[in-house]
C-alpha cells in the first residue's frame, strides 16, 4: 500500500497513469524508480516530486488516525462498479460502514441552488429507493445532495468528497457527513488533508457516477456540474434519469434538456426501480468476479526515436485528440504512440480527456 500510495501521489500520475507505468513495470516500486527518467524524456523542465515514503506513512496515519482506511482497487471490498470506470482511483480512502460498498447503489444529484419543492422531491425519491434496497449516493453540496442523503440516513447513503477526509465541504455539512457514518460511507480519492479546489469537483463527479448503476438528476442549470455527472454517466455507460421541472425555471433547463436528449423521465421511484432491477439482478452476483486490479504486463515500454516524438508531438496541440487518430497520422505503433504520451504526461504537458481523447496543457 505504501508504494501504491507513493505513485498515485506523486506530481502528474492520474489514475490512468498509474495504471499503465503498473502494466509496463509490474509494480509500484518499480514504475517509481523510473518516473525521472521518463519525465526528462518527455521534455520537462524541472525534476517533478516523487512522494517519499515518509509523506505516505504520514497520509496513512493521519487517516487512520480519523477513523478511516484506504482501500486499493482489486481488493474485495473496493466498489465493484467503481472499477470498471475508465480512470478508477487506485486508492480510495472510505469512512463508516464499509459493507455499504458492495450494496446496489444510485446516485441523486442536483442544483445546489434548489428550490424548495426540488428538495422535497429529492427527499422523498431517495427514501423511496432506500426502502426499495439501493444505497443513494450524492456529493454532500448543498440543495439536492444534502437533501438525498438527509432522506436515506437509516437505509444507507455514500457521499462522494471532493477533498480529503479532514475538509469537509461545504464546512457546514460536517454534521451532516458525521450522520451518514453509522449506516453509510464518506468516501475520497483526494489526499486526507487535501482541501478541494474548483477543478476537483467534475473529478469527484466521474466518481459519483461510476459507483452506482444509474444517475437521477433533479434539477439542473443548462450548465451545471450535475450535467458532467450525466456526461460521465453517459460515458460509463450507466442509466441516466432526470426529473422534469418547470420551463420557466432556469434551474430545470439542464434536466428538461436530458429528457428531450433521451433520459428516463422519472416522477417517483418506481420509474427509477423499474429501469435498475433488470439490471441490477443479472449484473451484481458477478460484479465482484468481473472488476479486476491492473494487471502487470512487465511488458517493457517502447523506446521512440527523436522522429518519432517529434512527429507525435505536432500532431497534438490544445484541442483533444483521440489516441486511434495519432497512431493512425503518425505512422507509429500504438506502443510508441502511448510511450510518447506517457513521457508527456510526466512532464505536466499532457491532459488526458475521457473517450481516449489528450491535449497538450
Amino acid at each position: 500500500m505504501i508504494d501504491w500510495l507513493r505513485l498515485i501521489r506523486s506530481d502528474n500520475v492520474g489514475p490512468r497513469t498509474f495504471r499503465a507505468l503498473i502494466n509496463h513495470y509490474g509494480d509500484a516500486r518499480s514504475a517509481l524508480a523510473a518516473l525521472p527518467d521518463l519525465a526528462r524524456r518527455g521534455g520537462a523542465l524541472r525534476h517533478a516530486r516523487i512522494c517519499s515514503r515518509a509523506e505516505a506513512e504520514r497520509e496513512l496515519a493521519a487517516t487512520k488516525a480519523l477513523g478511516a482506511r484506504f482501500i486499493a482497487i482489486g481488493e474485495s471490498d473496493y466498489p465493484p462498479r467503481l472499477a470498471m470506470i475508465d480512470d478508477p482511483p487506485p486508492v480510495i480512502a472510505v469512512r463508516g460502514n464499509a459493507a455499504v460498498l458492495a450494496s446496489a447503489m444510485v446516485a441523486v444529484v442536483g442544483a445546489r441552488n434548489a428550490s424548495a419543492a426540488g428538495v422535497r422531491f429529492a427527499e422523498r425519491l431517495a427514501h423511496d429507493l432506500g426502502q426499495a434496497g439501493l444505497v443513494i449516493v450524492s456529493g454532500l453540496a448543498r440543495g439536492i445532495d444534502a437533501g438525498a442523503h438527509r432522506a436515506s440516513l437509516a437505509s444507507g447513503t455514500l457521499a462522494v468528497l471532493a477533498g480529503g477526509h479532514s475538509h469537509i465541504y461545504p464546512p457546514e455539512h460536517a454534521s451532516l457527513a458525521e450522520a451518514i457514518l453509522p449506516q453509510g460511507v464518506l468516501l475520497s480519492e483526494m489526499p486526507v488533508a487535501w482541501e478541494p479546489r474548483g477543478h476537483d469537483f467534475p473529478r469527484r463527479n466521474r466518481l459519483i457516477s461510476g459507483l452506482p448503476a444509474g444517475v437521477v438528476i433533479v434539477e439542473a442549470a443548462r450548465r451545471s456540474g450535475s450535467l458532467i455527472t450525466a456526461r460521465y454517466a453517459l460515458e460509463q455507460g450507466r442509466e441516466v434519469f432526470a426529473v422534469p421541472g418547470s420551463p420557466l425555471d432556469p434551474r430545470a433547463e439542464g434536466s428538461n434538456q436530458l429528457i428531450k436528449d433521451g433520459a428516463t423521465l422519472v416522477t417517483e421511484a418506481a420509474d427509477v426501480i423499474a429501469v435498475l432491477r433488470p439490471i441490477l439482478g443479472e449484473a451484481v452476483q458477478t460484479l465482484a468476479v468481473e472488476a479486476q486490479a491492473p494487471e502487470p504486463s512487465f511488458s517493457p515500454l517502447a523506446d521512440p526515436s527523436p522522429d518519432e516524438r517529434s512527429r507525435i508531438a505536432t500532431l497534438l496541440g490544445p484541442t483533444p485528440a483521440a489516441i486511434d487518430d495519432l497512431i493512425r497520422l503518425s505512422g507509429c505503433s500504438a506502443a510508441i504512440v502511448r510511450t510518447v504520451l506517457l513521457e508527456l504526461e510526466l512532464a505536466g504537458r499532457l491532459d488526458r480527456q475521457g473517450g481516449g481523447m489528450v491535449s497538450l496543457r
